[in-house]
């Protein structure tokens, strides 16, 4: 398709356009001698290309913004005083000027240009066109979204959405178009464009699109989860995973027993589970290979590093992180052995499963929830990470994050809980909180007592263990699980004294309820307060 006119968008004089190139194509360009600076990638021993992305090695939550205007005023779910969030408002006026840097960046120059889809489900997928300069962008998002057949590149058409990547463009005049910071990712819901300013990181594509995804499927009837997914080897049933990063989303999902659909985002309609993406971003710091066999297998060409400390003949440190505790590997996803074919998707799911890493120690390792508790724990979407203190000592830090994604949700948590609900309830889902993290041992719960669960859920043994009732949460949990320490499963034996757990346990519930509150606005949202703790 050579004759791609990009003037339409306002991109004039371009010297060259590389309209969805193959993946060699993409390692010669992002390889090539003369690049500088963060357009170069280093070829490592493992095959796979590694990039830098300067000071930007994560998402910058704070450089978000929604452009206000007819499409988004009474939708968005903006930011307020009452409940911060990541979805701040911009004008019209601030959002001309940000797309003219953006494509006076882009003009003039050599173009790569990526049609994908966003969505495994034909009817209602997305197009997205990315739009950049630098190689390894395109690559990126080769990787992270559904590359269409060459039969579905020639019928593409126009796309449903578009994103400007002028990562070397700043917003120098940010304070008088009430911005953050020199850079900015910004979404316009009338135009169906996003404009990306100073920061190289791949993520803001990826989670960029997911935002977009956030606000259109809740809208017509379709849940939309920052989840993993599997199905069992039939293909006849699917369980999904939600949490926050570190909890265990992709490392539990990734199962030799079972065959992915995808390891971050899904949709769920009125046919199955489908992933959004046709790539895999996973965490590779400390990746070790006999514990995480799959992921590091699929590091190899056409993959791409970000951040990993590479030596001058190629060596991997997956152990240094000097640059960043969020060194990442993207790769499509068929790098991946036991993945669901030829499309990422599954029927529906009858396991919904809450990780969370609880730092407290207060958790138990599983709890079987009734649907009003699946509800109050997925609006809370509680997480704790361990924080390390000057003299050693251990402090953990409680996330909430609204369904497990706050940060992504572009309308209110409720609407996220509503459309989960309605799909659980039409075909009787369970719901499980699963504490990945700590016990009163001061130890992680072990992957394997993990897995056994895991495996107890998949499996239905799950419902017909022995239980008991844990007081404050009134979490039913099993007493005993095939191929699980039995003496972890009540939080309390892992004490040397019950009466700890106690004190942690009514700090921990304090919290919770602290953090529903906000929540309480509505009718819906006060009815369910009672599936919380009670102090």
């Amino acid at each position: 398709m050579a004759n791609l006119d990009l003037s339409k968008y306002g991109i004039k004089d371009v010297k060259e356009i590389i309209h969805n190139p193959s993946y060699d194509v993409l390692f010669a360009e992002e390889t090539k001698p003369g690049l500088e600076g963060f357009e170069k990638g280093q070829v490592t021993e493992l095959g796979a290309v590694n990039v830098m992305t300067g000071i930007y090695t994560g998402r910058s939550p704070k450089d978000k913004f929604f452009v206000m205007n007819e499409a988004s005023k009474d939708s968005v779910w903006w930011t307020s005083e009452e409940y911060k969030n990541d979805n701040k408002p911009c004008s019209e006026e601030a959002w001309a000027d940000l797309k003219a840097k953006a494509v006076k960046q882009l003009s003039g120059k050599r173009l790569f240009v990526v049609d994908t889809f966003c969505g495994a489900n034909e009817a209602t997928r997305m197009k997205v066109r990315f739009i950049m300069e630098v190689a390894w962008q395109a690559h990126f998002v080769t990787n992270m979204f559904i590359r269409p057949t060459a039969e579905e590149l020639a019928n593409y058409g126009e796309p449903d959405f578009v994103s400007f990547n002028a990562s070397k463009a700043k917003v120098d005049n940010y304070k008088e178009l009430g911005l953050n910071s020199e850079t900015a990712t910004v979404f316009n819901l009338k135009t169906n464009e996003q404009v990306i300013l100073n920061t190289w990181y791949g993520g803001e594509m990826k989670k960029g699109m997911f935002s977009i995804m956030n606000y259109k499927n809740p809208l017509r009837g379709i849940a939309s989860m920052h989840c993993s997914a599997n199905t069992n080897m039939e293909g006849t049933d699917s369980a999904i995973f939600f949490g926050l990063s570190g909890t265990g989303k992709t490392t539990l999902s990734t199962d030799p027993k079972r065959l992915l659909i995808g390891d971050d985002e899904h949709g769920w309609d009125d046919e199955g589970v489908f992933n959004y993406e046709g790539g895999c971003y996973a965490k590779v710091i400390n990746l070790d290979k006999e514990s995480e066999p799959d992921i590091y297998n699929a590091i190899k060409r056409d993959a791409l590093l970000e951040n990993v400390t590479v030596d001058a003949n190629g060596k991997i440190d997956f152990a240094d992180k000097s640059t960043t505790e969020n060194t990442r590997v993207s790769y499509p996803i068929y790098h991946i052995n036991n993945i669901v074919k030829p499309v990422s998707k599954g029927p529906h799911a009858h396991q919904v499963i809450f990780l969370s890493a609880d730092a407290f120690g207060v958790l138990p390792p599983v709890s079987i929830l009734n649907p009003e508790q699946a509800q109050y724990y997925f609006l809370s979407g509680f997480t704790a990470k361990l924080a390390g203190t000057e003299r050693g000592i251990t402090e953990p830090t409680p996330t909430f994050s609204a369904c497990f994604g706050a940060a992504f949700l572009s309308l209110h948590p409720t609407k996220y809980a509503e459309e989960l609900v309605k799909k659980m309830n039409k075909v009787g889902a369970k719901a499980y909180l699963v504490n990945t993290g700590w016990n009163g041992s001061g130890k992680r719960i072990s992957i394997k007592d993990t897995r056994g669960i895991i495996d107890a859920i998949l499996d239905g043994s799950i419902d017909k263990a022995p239980t008991k009732i844990i007081p404050y949460f009134d979490f039913v949990v099993p007493t005993e699980l095939p191929g699980v320490d039995p003496k972890i499963l009540d939080p309390r034996d892992t004490y040397e004294c019950a009466c700890k757990w106690e004190e942690k346990a009514k700090d921990l519930a304090g919290r919770f309820i602290k953090n529903f509150a906000k929540f309480t606005g509505n009718e819906a949202g006060k009815a369910l307060v009672a599936a919380g703790p009670k102090l």
